[in-house]
């Protein structure tokens, strides 16, 4: 289920990126490199295909206007994730506060709805089930856990992505798969 991104040479993209006269054909490269991928981590954050793709077009607005401002101190991917998690998390609690809950209420039910109704879903039953669990997660739980068994990140570049040291997400993981267990073996 994890989908990667196109190779390119990132330095030489940067480069692009940078020089006015290349910038926009440099970012349409950027765009079809880390598209998918990072559609599919928005996706399984906020679940509906409208919501992710509405998202997706705002990462990649934000970073042509942010791109004076990346300093490659990361990876471009990192940076693109980073603003796909954000803009996800922004797009969750206005769905939360639309829906009068809080993070803490760990009542995420639009999201339940959502896998649902979901027209574009072709899993099975179990996957439903899966998913359905990782919705009833806290938000970081269910981040951590998507990054690193879906996406099968390793845990250093969950750390970059989401700026939390590499002990933290284990546990974050542990608990996460801990709880996803408990739903399984109470069904």
């Amino acid at each position: 289920m994890a989908k990667t991104a196109i190779p390119i040479d990132e330095k030489k993209l940067i480069e692009q990126l940078q020089d006015p006269k290349t910038a926009s054909s440099a970012f349409d490269t950027l765009m079809r490199a880390y598209g998918e991928p990072v559609y599919w981590q928005i996706r399984k954050l906020v679940v509906r295909h409208e919501d992710a793709d509405d998202i997706l077009q705002n990462v990649f607005l934000k970073a042509w206007n942010n791109l004076k401002h990346f300093r490659g101190e990361a990876k471009l991917s990192t940076w693109l994730f980073k603003i796909a998690i954000n803009e996800s998390i922004n797009f969750l609690n206005k769905e939360r506060t639309r829906n009068q809950l809080t993070v803490d209420d760990g009542d995420d039910s639009f999201l339940l709805n959502n896998i649902q109704a979901d027209e574009y879903f072709d899993g099975d039953e179990l996957q439903a089930e899966l998913l359905k669990a990782v919705a009833k997660l806290p938000e970081k739980q269910r981040i951590v856990f998507n990054m690193r068994y879906f996406d099968e990140m390793k845990y250093e570049e969950i750390s970059e992505v989401l700026g939390t040291s590499v002990g933290a997400l284990k546990a974050s993981y542990h608990h996460a798969v801990k709880k996803i267990e408990e739903v399984f073996s109470e069904n």
